[in-house]
């Protein structure tokens, strides 16, 4: 006989492989006359996994329907099995597993898509803070800008595409009836934000993207702004960037 944990690992791995039979320490385990229902259990456990992927990504799953979609999660739950019992996390691979997948090559939108649905969820389970408003940014001294940084809420989050990610949730999540987007609609930037219980996708200007990876990485409003080409409108984009929830604070007198 195997060590429990051994005999547990061969238990977990069998179950996302439908090419192994029952092995033979699980056989011995539960007895030959069960072999059965454990079938019906790996048939279980691929069929939860496959319906979580299907909860956090309904975009992918609407635009390729259901069976081309089940069929998707299957190899990707054997391929990329569950490494905590927590389902939250769980799927974090779809997007990249998408780009590789040989049946979906044609659909390359979907990994960004499916980009945009996984940043959804995890802004869903981000830590909860309070948002600030542009107020607290207009009542700094005009010297006091250029070093100020930007603390941007947990749940703020940033998915750059060469395609209409925005355009494609929006029409397959909240219109009465999906409308088509032309294969030469240009790329967007979707901003994730959480501000209170509710998660929403804000589509950013060009070069907006820049910006606030400047700004998570700590930079002063000042070089933020130095990031982006000449003609971005910072001030829109300041105004939008509060507007969505997407700052928690300001940290004033921080210039180098």
């Amino acid at each position: 006989m195997l060590p429990l944990d051994a005999t547990q690992q061969t238990f977990a791995h069998a179950l996302l492989r439908p090419e192994l039979q029952v092995p033979v320490a699980v056989a011995e385990m539960v007895g030959p006359t069960r072999e059965r229902r454990f079938a019906v259990h790996r048939n279980n456990v691929k069929a939860s996994l496959v319906a979580t992927l299907a909860a956090k990504f309904p975009v992918i799953q609407r635009l390729v329907g259901e069976d081309f979609f089940e069929a998707t999660a299957l190899v990707f739950v054997e391929r990329h099995p569950p490494r905590s019992p927590v389902l939250a996390e769980y799927g974090a691979a779809f997007p990249s597993f998408l780009g590789t997948f040989e049946p979906a090559v044609d659909l390359p939108y979907l990994v960004d898509v499916a980009r945009l649905e996984w940043a959804r969820h995890e802004a869903f389970h981000a830590a909860d803070a309070a948002s600030s408003s542009i107020g607290s940014l207009a009542a700094l001294a005009d010297d006091d800008l250029e070093s100020v940084r930007l603390t941007l809420h947990p749940a703020a989050t940033v998915v750059a595409s060469a395609w209409p990610i925005v355009s494609i949730w929006t029409t397959n999540t909240l219109d009465a009836e999906v409308r088509r987007i032309g294969p030469d609609t240009p790329g967007e930037i979707a901003l994730i934000t959480r501000p209170d219980e509710e998660v929403f996708v804000h589509l950013l200007p060009q070069d907006a993207d820049r910006l606030i990876a400047a700004l998570a990485d700590g930079a002063p409003l000042g070089e933020a702004a130095a990031s982006v080409p000449d003609g971005f409108d910072l001030s829109t984009g300041l105004a939008l960037l509060f507007s969505a929830g997407a700052v928690s604070g300001l940290l004033e007198g921080m210039s180098e």
